[in-house]
């Protein structure tokens, strides 16, 4: 009986393992976790209601929420994309749901349904889970692979890396022969200490526009103000494409904000109309426009030098102006970062040039595989990187269960 480890309990582990052992029941196949519980991320992710995947059908398009990883996944989401897990967990017993903002998450609305059918799934199949058994060394002899942990030794015909970023393993691959890209945070919110959003913590407007001066790096989105500084889909894929770039300015860098997401030249005709259609009203009363909250407006009148008793007869073409790039132009000073609650991801991890993507298999050893954020893989936030796990687990097990 052909034996596999899997070394790694998280959701690429478990997804491979399930797969694997449906596909072949005649695998012999062990996971092996160093922590003390299985499955911690998937427990963890969308607040606790595990954000399963993204409802983005098209393949190519799906490409485009990774920044590392998008030409690398378009064969592999052709053979396994979201459709496919739809189908998958439903017929495992956890229909999912798709919300408004396109997110995926099991009908149940806890992520205990994605854990109780991966648990039940390998007690039913007889897969064999070691906790507590973190890898100390991994060693090849011919074509049998030797792992060794504190506990015991294990031999396997496959091995099977879904460790996520540990970097213990990444040394054990280095030692391997492969190359591993040094790592970086991709999710994070900027920390930002700024007079216009101290104390405004879960002020949000749901179209803004982001860059970072001096570079190509923009996005759209969402926009949310924390105690800590900016954050929200649009702080946090901008983190994620720009993660490299980021690290190597020291997460030091000037934010532009355009909190409304409308040219400026348009807006600046819209002060001018309430400058004449609301003469006599007090500017810093009340915002014009629905999608900045009171609080906010008030912070930015402050800032363009319009005093609290002002009308908007009373302030000048100047006003307005500072007014218009204070809305749509906003220079914020970012230093340092904060990791975006549970949904902590690495760029960085093993080149992907030395990975057969068709199968997930090293282009260096024969029956080794990696799967998972182990590879220099990572996406938005949003179920990419889940789907990212489903994808390689499924074809990985798929080549180990027709060798």
């Amino acid at each position: 009986m052909k034996k596999v480890i899997i070394i790694g309990g998280g959701a690429a582990g478990f997804f491979t393992a399930i797969n694997a052992k449906e596909l072949n029941p005649n695998l012999d196949i062990t996971i092996l976790e160093k922590g003390k519980e299985v499955l911690q991320k998937v427990k963890i992710s969308g607040g606790g209601r595990c954000n399963v995947t993204h409802a983005c059908f098209e393949p190519k398009e799906l490409t485009k929420f990774y920044p590392r990883g998008e030409k690398e996944l378009l064969g592999p989401f052709h053979k396994f994309m979201t459709g496919d897990t739809f189908e998958w967990f439903e017929n495992h017993g956890v229909p999912l749901k798709i919300e408004n903002d396109n997110r995926v998450f099991p009908e149940a609305n806890t992520s205990q349904a994605i854990i109780d059918c991966f648990t039940n799934a390998v007690n039913n199949l007889g897969i064999k889970v070691f906790k507590n058994h973190g890898v100390t060394s991994i060693q090849k002899q011919e074509s049998i692979w030797t792992i060794n942990t504190k506990e015991r030794q294990f031999k396997a015909d496959v091995l099977v890396i879904a460790a996520g970023s540990s970097k213990k393993i990444w040394e054990m691959s280095e030692n391997l022969g492969h190359s591993i890209i040094n790592t970086v945070p991709s999710l994070f919110t900027f920390n930002i200490k700024d007079s216009r959003i101290i104390d405004l913590g879960g002020v949000a407007v749901p179209n803004a526009e982001v860059s970072i001066a001096k570079t190509k790096l923009e996005s759209s989105g969402p926009l949310l103000i924390t105690h800590w500084g900016l954050s929200g889909p649009a702080i946090l894929k901008l983190s994620a494409f720009g993660a490299r770039i980021l690290a190597d300015k020291n997460y030091q860098y000037n934010v532009i904000v355009n909190w409304l997401g409308i040219d400026a030249d348009t807006v600046f005709e819209k002060l001018l109309e309430l400058k004449n259609t609301n003469a006599k009203k007090q500017v810093i009363l009340k915002s014009p426009f629905p999608d900045i909250p009171r609080r906010l407006w008030e912070r930015l009148v402050i800032a363009s030098a319009i005093k609290n008793n002002q009308n908007w007869a009373d302030i000048s073409n100047k006003h307005l102006q500072n007014l218009t790039n204070q809305l749509t132009n906003g220079l914020f000073n970012a230093n340092g970062r904060t990791t975006f609650k549970e949904e902590f991801v690495t760029a960085g991890g093993i080149d992907l040039k030395q990975i057969d993507f068709k199968r997930f298999e090293s282009k260096l050893h024969q029956n080794l595989f990696f799967v998972g954020e182990t590879l220099n893989i990572d996406a938005v936030t949003g179920g990419f990187n889940f789907q990212n796990a489903w994808t390689g687990g499924y074809i990985c097990a798929k080549s180990i269960s027709e060798k």
